[in-house]
């Protein structure tokens, strides 16, 4: 039996709608805009970073096209005194261009946190498998590289790459974003991170690496000794590596991805990789803030 209090639970889960239509940035309008303007050159912002921001959550989580956005706000507008709202062309001009921080309440760095890493596939457009199959488009995908805690399910960092970069190169990369939240101490990640480089450059942060290293791994250092220890000792007996070192946790970067997908849906809507990249981060962003307000058990 469950040990989760649903009536809480479900409260989160009603919260995470009032996010989407919170107008308390209403009141601090004047002093953002004011802020977002000082020293700008050239033609000024008309509307806060914080309404884009919301405007992008609700785009890119109720799925709603740019210009039905621009009838949903002015319906809107009519019932707040003095709101103004951007057009539809406006919203995907700033909404593409903003600068989202993954988390921004994660700041404390003397926190020891264990991560997850993994990657999968986005589609870069929702055209169909039946017009895929019937004239041979293959669009490709998007890879989402992601290090998760594995405690808080809080994506801490994320990379955005085209299909063919592999997994083991993005490692460096994420450590280094996640290590800005917290002090990691251990690293969980599957077969496709088994590389030297990996090892030492774990070895040389003081993280312990938790990777599965293939099953005809040398036993041999050849030059990188901390793969050699864990090759010895998951060869040994594999399944008392995966219990002692907690290699099981690894299963939380796959819970993340598809709880990311079952939100948002397993494609990208933006044309550009570069619209594509912002776009996963302001999902990726909407996504943490949904984990936060769900109690853990």
């Amino acid at each position: 039996m469950s040990d989760r209090d649903w009536k809480v639970y479900n409260e989160a889960l009603v919260r995470r709608g009032e996010i989407l239509l919170d107008l308390r940035i209403m009141k601090g309008w004047r002093r953002e805009l004011t802020e977002m303007n000082r020293g700008k050159e050239g033609a000024r912002y008309e509307y806060p970073g914080s309404l884009i921001k919301l405007l992008a959550f609700i785009h890119f989580y109720l799925r709603l096209p740019y210009r039905q956005l621009e009838g949903f706000v002015k319906m809107l507008a009519k019932h707040v005194d003095g709101l103004m709202m951007p057009d539809y062309s406006s919203m995907a001009w700033r909404i593409q261009r903003l600068d989202v921080k993954l988390n921004d309440d994660l700041a404390n760095g003397n926190d020891e946190v264990v991560v997850a890493l993994d990657a999968s596939g986005i589609k870069v457009a929702n055209r169909g498998e039946w017009i895929r199959h019937k004239w041979k488009v293959r669009r490709g995908f998007l890879k989402i590289h992601i290090a998760v805690d594995v405690k808080r399910k809080k994506i801490l960092a994320l990379e955005v790459t085209k299909e063919k970069v592999a997994d083991a190169r993005r490692l460096k990369r994420l450590i280094s974003e996640a290590s800005k939240q917290a002090r990691i101490t251990k690293a969980i990640g599957d077969g496709a991170y088994d590389t030297k480089t990996n090892f030492r450059y774990l070895a040389e942060k003081k993280i312990e690496p938790v990777i599965k290293v293939r099953r005809n791994a040398s036993t041999k250092a050849n030059g990188c000794m901390p793969r050699k220890l864990v090759a010895q000792e998951y060869l040994r007996n594999m399944k008392a590596w995966k219990r002692k070192h907690g290699y099981g946790q690894r299963w939380m970067a796959e819970t993340a991805f598809s709880t990311f997908k079952r939100l948002f849906g397993e494609y990208a809507s933006s044309i550009k990789f570069r619209h594509m990249v912002s776009e996963m981060l302001i999902k990726a962003s909407l996504y943490n803030l949904f984990t936060a307000m769900t109690p853990r058990i």
